[in-house]
């Protein structure tokens, strides 16, 4: 269980296929290393992995093609930064909320707008999880917890305060770039709760 609170931005240094998966390498040195125990998990852009090794500053996590087909660490490249967070302790602060680390869906930024100091995104999702989505309610892009502001068909829009964007990867988003969403959880559990089964 996570947050969507980034403590660090790492660096994805290498990319290995090993038995038909891959193997992702990232330069976590922005993080505690107590924290990345073999075996604990870590959300990576808010995909949440398994630390299967350590060398150095580094990790290593095994990574399914069904994974990164589903997200966008199949897109990613040496290099690439990306949003860390390890997983939540506890009597850990619960600073954003209560997120799972298992994407949703590939969102589409498709408007950016200056607002102020900060930037104004407005994201494109499949329609079938908006439902899920309201105003002032909670999402996580790329692994950060962020306040919806408003909703319109099949899109909805966020403010990114400076910190964030200097702090994350979304201040580097570009239009038409896709974002790992991942729905508040409390807001599926509760359609569950509310649907009737039949039983």
């Amino acid at each position: 269980m996570f947050t969507g609170i980034v403590l660090a931005k790492g660096r994805l240094t290498s990319i290995t296929e090993r038995g038909g998966d891959l193997e992702l390498g990232i330069d976590a040195a922005g993080l505690d290393s107590a924290r990345l125990g073999i075996g604990d998990s870590i959300s990576v852009q808010g995909a949440c992995l398994t630390v299967t090794r350590r060398q150095g500053s580094c990790f290593f996590a095994d990574v399914s093609r069904e994974t990164m087909a589903k997200t966008t660490l199949g897109k990613l490249k040496a290099g690439s930064s990306v949003n860390l967070e390890p997983s939540l302790r506890a009597g850990d602060a619960l600073g954003g909320h209560m997120v799972s680390g298992h994407v949703d869906a590939l969102g589409v930024l498709r408007q950016l707008t200056e607002d102020a100091r900060s930037r104004r995104m407005e994201f494109e999702l499949p329609a079938d999880l908006m439902r899920f989505v309201a105003p002032k309610g909670s999402i996580c892009i790329n692994g950060v917890s962020l306040t919806v502001n408003k909703v319109e068909g099949p899109r909805f829009d966020v403010n990114i305060i400076p910190h964030t964007l200097k702090e994350t990867t979304l201040g580097g988003l570009g239009i038409d770039d896709e974002v790992n969403i991942e729905i508040d959880v409390v807001a599926r559990y509760l359609e569950r709760l509310m649907t009737k089964t039949g039983t």
